[in-house]
């Protein structure tokens, strides 16, 4: 029987390399950085299995593959970083965002309460982008302490952070009710 390529056993010992060839350690913060974004990743995965606007599931869609090429980005050793890295998330992609988050807001009635994750299955799912989301964030602001990050990437994190949040409110308008905080 032909082997698998998909072990290698270079990571049995706790080490893995960054792209460039640099090994680094398994707790490295790039590798929690990268991580979390592929684990936000596979959430808009989910997230896009229960949307049922098209718009909106051709958007996540764009934002998936922005995150492939940010998980890339930060798994990349600097040194590595070519002249094009500063472009993979571009002004463009974060009014793109910024449009959509608009076009979200503009169908919502105004917030008065402060909403509790859930009321609808996408809703919910949206609400774990969102906080997924903004730890991805936090870990890459930890890389951003040591090494070079392109701020547009922070941004892009930031605003998506934001965008979800909409998201949720926008699928609880559409298929449930948004749930409020009671003190």
């Amino acid at each position: 029987m032909k082997k698998s390529t998909i072990y290698t056993k270079t990571g049995d010992k706790g080490k893995t390399s960054l792209v460039g060839g640099k090994r680094v350690e398994k707790t490295h913060i790039r590798l929690d950085a990268y991580g979390t974004v592929d684990e936000l990743n596979s959430f808009i995965g989910l997230l896009v299995c229960e949307v049922t606007d098209v718009e909106l599931k051709d958007f996540l869609l764009f934002i998936q593959n922005k995150l492939f090429v940010v998980g890339s980005y930060l798994a990349t050793e600097t040194d590595a970083l070519n002249s094009k890295a500063s472009l993979i998330i571009e002004d463009s992609d974060i009014e793109a965002i910024e449009n959509m988050m608009d076009k979200l807001d503009s169908q919502l009635p105004k917030l008065t309460k402060f909403i509790l994750p859930g009321g609808s299955e996408s809703a919910a799912r949206a609400h774990i982008c969102r906080t997924v989301c903004r730890r991805a964030e936090r870990k890459t602001y930890n890389v951003a302490n040591e090494f070079d990050i392109e701020n547009n990437i922070l941004v892009f994190l930031n605003r998506l952070s934001d965008f979800f949040f909409l998201t949720a409110r926008f699928e609880c308008q559409n298929s449930g009710k948004e749930m409020y905080w009671e003190h």
